[in-house]
């Protein structure tokens, strides 16, 4: 039996982290998805079709920047394959423009598409994640996080969740925050946070700027 999982980072980095140690501890990457939030354009592509990533935003593309300093952040985009290798922009209503990968990121977008409620919402419910938490999380992508969700053998879900818990976000707590603000929940229909407001809440939960 198959169980999904899903858990979210304010840093994409941590979720980068976390889908590397997700394949290395043997899980396939064609069960892992992976959604992150573009608002503020670290990840684009120039008129070659050529992909930039340059999360601390100072008009460098990171890996040329890595190159110099022995790989460090150059190699965290596709320099190896599996789930990452893929990642390709996209746009989600309610979420905006987005770096995504993964059998998840196509049911979402098949269901948007398709004009179903939510499609966000819809591909986490099909999947078996709470209704409540699944708001959260996507509301947790508008603002500027990354979702990380797997697919993983029942017997083995402790094993991968323990692996995906670190540098997560506690969503019961998120949930809490974004309510008590007024936030009640997810709308495709909302208009998608801008790069200031994604910087700021990232600010506010203590995510770095720049990712």
């Amino acid at each position: 039996m198959t169980v999904t999982i899903s858990r979210l980072y304010d840093d994409y980095q941590a979720a980068e982290r976390a889908v590397r140690d997700l394949e290395a501890a043997g899980l396939a990457h064609s069960e892992i998805s992976v959604v992150a939030s573009n608002a503020d354009n670290w990840y684009s592509g120039d008129k070659t079709g050529t992909k930039r990533v340059d999360r601390d935003a100072d008009g460098v593309d990171d890996r040329a920047e890595g190159a110099g300093k022995g790989a460090g952040v150059g190699a965290a985009i596709g320099g190896t394959a599996g789930l990452l290798a893929g990642l390709g922009l996209l746009a989600i209503p309610g979420l905006g423009p987005v770096v995504a990968a993964g059998w998840l990121v196509a049911t979402a977008a098949g269901a948007a598409a398709g004009g179903a409620t939510g499609g966000i919402i819809g591909a986490l419910a099909n999947a078996g994640i709470g209704e409540e938490d699944a708001h959260v999380y996507a509301e947790g992508v508008r603002r500027g996080g990354t979702l990380v969700t797997a697919r993983v053998p029942d017997g083995d879900r402790s094993r991968y969740e323990s692996i995906l818990d670190r540098s997560a976000v506690n969503i019961a707590e998120r949930g809490k925050a974004y309510r008590s603000s007024g936030w009640k929940s997810f709308d495709p229909n909302a208009t998608p946070y801008n790069a200031d407001q994604v910087r700021k809440e990232r600010t506010l939960y203590g995510g770095r700027a720049g990712l």
